[in-house]
């Protein structure tokens, strides 16, 4: 089977359950970003230990579900949400767990533990946040999060095929020697493309925004794209994992929407839509 098609595959298999779990409800959005956020974090983690770090990954995933817990929690047996605040502590466990590894670069596996964290979780925790921005009703908004994807998807196909048919010069080279600027520019015009149409049925965010959201998605998405290659060339790997045939890992598959999600959500802060 041609990679192109197993990726053609893995992404029709995969849009499904995103978009099957959006519109569901707001409580299967919650499940599903906290699935990527830890199916993410294994993966990251893991990246660091073939490099010689400890990270500590229970601990890790812990905060990061209690980052996820709250709204979970209030969703499903109405708990109040100031009570999820006692979980502050848990990141400071990390720095007394590691009196006890023994380790000899502690501040290595501390650093790496929390900062998937703050790399992974955190983001995703603020594009579930975002689907509650916007004008109209009040609560959830999954025309949001759709809105979101269709235009990252978008941009990741029209960098693919422009790049991959038109490309000639190099957008990174030292980070990552297969972007190029024709591909950037062909995924920002399809994104925008999309964004216009989206605007027209998804009216909680204004033209004007989405618009802007695609713009702030392409650029930032593909920094971000540029900081998970600049992870992996460090220690000389080409995919963070496996599990998506065509497409690699998690890391490799969301690497745009946890540097663009916080971008956007402040963007829409900074607009008035809160």
């Amino acid at each position: 089977m041609s990679n192109l098609l197993q990726r053609v595959i893995t992404a029709i298999i995969g849009a499904s359950i995103v978009i099957g779990a959006i519109l569901y409800s707001e409580f299967t959005l919650l499940l599903l970003l906290l699935f990527i956020a830890v199916m993410s974090m294994l993966e990251f983690y893991r990246l660091f230990e073939s490099d010689g770090i400890q990270p500590q990954k229970f601990f890790g995933i812990l905060i990061t579900i209690s980052i996820f817990i709250s709204p979970l929690l209030n969703s499903l047996f109405q708990v109040p949400v100031n009570l999820v605040v006692l979980l502050i502590f848990l990141p400071y466990l990390i720095f007394i767990r590691e009196l006890f590894t023994h380790a000899e670069k502690p501040f290595l596996n501390i650093g790496v533990t929390l900062l998937a964290v703050i790399y992974l979780a955190v983001p995703l925790f603020l594009f579930y946040l975002y689907s509650f921005q916007g004008t109209g009703s009040e609560g959830y908004h999954p025309k949001n999060i759709l809105g979101y994807f269709f235009i990252l998807w978008a941009s990741d196909t029209g960098a693919y095929f422009v790049g991959k048919y038109l490309g000639k010069r190099k957008l990174f080279e030292r980070i990552s020697p297969k972007k190029t600027w024709e591909g950037f520019f062909g995924g920002l015009l399809t994104a925008l493309v999309v964004a216009h149409f989206v605007s027209m049925g998804f009216t909680n965010l204004s033209r004007i925004q989405w618009l802007v959201i695609a713009l702030l998605i392409v650029v930032t998405g593909t920094l971000g794209d540029l900081v998970e290659s600049m992870f992996k060339r460090s220690i000389n790997i080409k995919d963070s994992g496996s599990i998506l045939p065509g497409h690699g890992g998690f890391l490799d598959r969301f690497d745009g929407l946890f540097i663009s999600a916080p971008f956007v959500f402040v963007y829409l802060l900074l607009s008035g839509q809160s």
